[in-house]
């Protein structure tokens, strides 16, 4: 991963856009479309930057200007000197889903993003919103945080009761958490992997390791594989013991692991 992408709340506050035509109007639709306030370069409040000149020089030199006060600059079309990029969007708030490529194609970002768009059900903003509205409701059925996010991580698995890709009606969120037979006990799984490709994984095995509290691997499982895990799981180069900690627990090995 070159980048890390990241979420700023702009409501409210001032970003510097330098630049005329179609590039810089572009630029502040999407400003303002988040909330921004477009300011000129000589402003002293804002953190970050849009440079949108035709000419090459000015545009460096005004991005090198900007980036001395210590603000962070996206220098368009000229990625390799872009503090920050700008993804594709896919607007369902406040679900969004941002698609980048590190600047090495707006189109492929524009034609994945197109894909998102026809995925995705046009509730799914208003589904979000009822899920925080049900927050206190949540945290009283599942006081306990990882109680709560295992029971979470299970509705919202393809065809689950919450799955995201489904269309809901009102009332869904309160009848899962009325639902006594939605808490998944602790398990242990053992997966035999099919090759040290992580294109190979199964879709059971995905969405298991994006669910998953500790990863048990043998030495030769690689870290292409261990990083398609939840970020937070515990992972552990052995043999699963014979009483599996609390939560999902994988065993991934691969096939030489067992010959």
């Amino acid at each position: 991963m070159d980048q890390l992408p990241i979420f700023v709340n702009l409501r409210g506050r001032k970003v510097i856009l330098v630049g005329e035509g179609e590039a810089a109007d572009a630029k502040r639709r999407l400003i303002e479309r988040a909330g921004g306030i477009c300011v000129y370069a000589g402003n002293l409040e804002a953190r970050l930057a849009f440079v949108a000149i035709d000419d090459e020089a000015e545009a460096l030199a005004t991005a090198d200007d900007l980036k001395l006060r210590g603000l962070l600059v996206n220098v368009v079309d000229r990625p390799e000197h872009c503090d920050f990029t700008t993804p594709a969007i896919v607007d369902r708030a406040p679900v969004l889903i941002a698609v980048g490529t590190g600047g090495a194609s707006a189109g492929m970002a524009k034609a994945i993003r197109q894909r998102f768009e026809t995925m995705l059900p046009e509730r799914l903003g208003a589904f979000a919103t009822a899920i925080a509205d049900a927050r206190d409701a949540i945290r009283l059925r599942w006081p306990s945080g990882t109680d709560r996010r295992r029971a979470l991580d299970e509705a919202f698995i393809e065809g689950g009761a919450l799955d995201p890709f489904a269309n809901h009606t009102n009332g869904d969120v309160a009848r899962w958490i009325a639902d006594e037979g939605n808490t998944q006990p602790s398990r242990l799984i053992e997966i035999p992997l099919l090759s040290d490709n992580p294109d190979d994984l199964t879709l059971l095995t995905a969405r298991l390791l994006g669910q998953a509290d500790h990863i048990f691997h043998d030495a030769d499982v690689p870290l292409a594989i261990l990083n398609r895990a939840r970020a937070d799981a515990v992972r552990q180069q052995v043999s699963p013991s014979a009483v599996a900690p609390d939560g999902l627990t994988l065993y991934l090995r691969l096939p030489s692991a067992s010959a």
